[in-house]
């Protein structure tokens, strides 16, 4: 299901942090120049949580880059130059997002940041590379502050979580008549972006929401949550969170005997939240901004393909697609740029490029608009913890 671009906000928080940081990089000795390009290598940086309840994105995230770089190098690089990727963990936490973003560009010298994971994070380190020009690529997010047409070095890959949250409304509405509709959120910008995405979806039908519960960022304290949502007793409750705490709302739930329609969005981590549930996850909804990774489209057999060779046990996932994705579009932006690549050639390179063609999925930009794809898949939970695509909710609920 594609789903229409809503207006752009206006980033104002975002570019006032912009600001300051700039301040603090505008007497770096690499102000200015094009740092990480060497006459074998490009390197690129990436802050992501590689422990805490979220590692499993961060590390699904670098394994598809890693894939497509390794790819592109297998047969000589980009104009002779091969790709690296240096990972930092943040554990998702914003504080160390700004540390190592700081030091990936002003230590390590990074050409370009990509793959960053997540909400909280992202807020706190795009101001960073912002401010010192230097290309935030694909971050695994959907907050709306992210595609600002006044930012100039964010490209985003995927649609955003407004775009994901009025799919589900949408759907709720037209396939089940289920109107009485909660959220049960993290009590970050990641919860309160996804939030924001639900309300203006019901407010666009004239709607209020049931119920709304919040739960801290990296914890799975949910149970008063749980309990405050059955009090209200919503027809389907939308979930904006990682892994393991959306996981244990919804155990929490059904073993209070609890069981709306459950959805969630892009971010929980398909492949990790069906591990988690297990029997449980069965008739679980996800919207996704990538294809099924079981798919016949070129680029997903590519990404297989790629997937295999940089580690042949490893299970064809979402966020390694996406993450995949994310390489093949830097990958896209390094050959437009030429050998005598820039900063400023990159990003320009993607901005002039109209539509991207990677195989079946399709990327397009502007002047003033950062977000590649509008593509929202609506996936369900099977048995064996599978997911297939659904067009029509009551047919999956059969």
């Amino acid at each position: 299901m594609r789903v229409g671009r809503h207006e752009r906000r206006s980033g104002g928080a975002l570019r006032i942090a912009t600001a300051f940081a700039a301040l603090a990089f505008a007497a770096s000795p690499g102000w200015g120049q094009v740092a990480g390009v060497a006459d074998g290598r490009v390197l690129f940086g990436q802050s992501a949580a590689f422990s805490g309840p979220a590692e499993q994105l961060g590390r699904d995230m670098r394994l598809g880059i890693e894939a497509a770089f390794a790819e592109a190098n297998a047969t000589g690089g980009i104009h002779g130059r091969r790709l690296t990727l240096l990972s930092r963990d943040d554990a998702y936490e914003p504080e160390a997002a700004i540390a190592n973003t700081r030091h990936l560009i002003e230590e390590d010298g990074v050409f370009a940041l990509i793959g960053a994971v997540g909400t909280p994070t992202s807020r706190s380190a795009a101001p960073v590379a912002e401010a010192a020009g230097v290309p935030y690529i694909a971050p695994f997010t959907g907050a709306e502050f992210l595609r600002s047409s006044g930012l100039q070095s964010v490209v985003n890959l995927r649609a955003s979580y407004y775009q994901e949250t009025e799919a589900m409304v949408a759907h709720l509405i037209e396939d089940l008549n289920i109107r009485s509709i909660a959220v049960m959120r993290q009590d970050d910008s990641f919860g309160l972006a996804g939030y924001n995405g639900v309300r203006l979806a019901m407010e666009r039908r004239e709607m209020e929401l049931a119920a709304t519960a919040v739960y801290r960022r990296n914890t799975t304290a949910v149970k008063t949550g749980v309990l405050d949502l059955m009090r209200a007793a919503p027809g389907a409750v939308i979930l904006i969170g990682a892994y393991e705490p959306v996981a244990a709302t919804i155990a929490w739930s059904r073993n209070l005997g609890f069981d709306p329609v459950f959805l969630t969005i892009s971010f929980v981590g398909s492949n990790a939240l069906a591990g988690e549930l297990g029997a449980r996850g069965d008739g679980v909804f996800v919207t996704q901004v990538v294809p099924l990774p079981t798919d016949d489209l070129d680029v997903v057999r590519a990404y297989r393909n790629a997937l295999a060779v940089v580690d042949q046990d490893a299970a064809p996932g979402f966020v390694s697609l996406e993450g995949y994705l994310a390489g093949r579009l830097a990958i896209v932006a390094l050959e437009g740029a030429g050998a005598e690549v820039t900063r400023a050639r990159f990003l320009e390179t993607l901005r002039r490029a109209g539509a991207i063609d990677m195989g079946g999925f399709g990327l397009e930009y502007g002047s003033d608009d950062n977000q590649g794809s509008d593509a929202v898949f609506v996936t369900v939970i099977g048995p064996g913890g599978s997911y297939r695509s659904v067009t029509n909710l009551a047919e999956a609920r059969r």
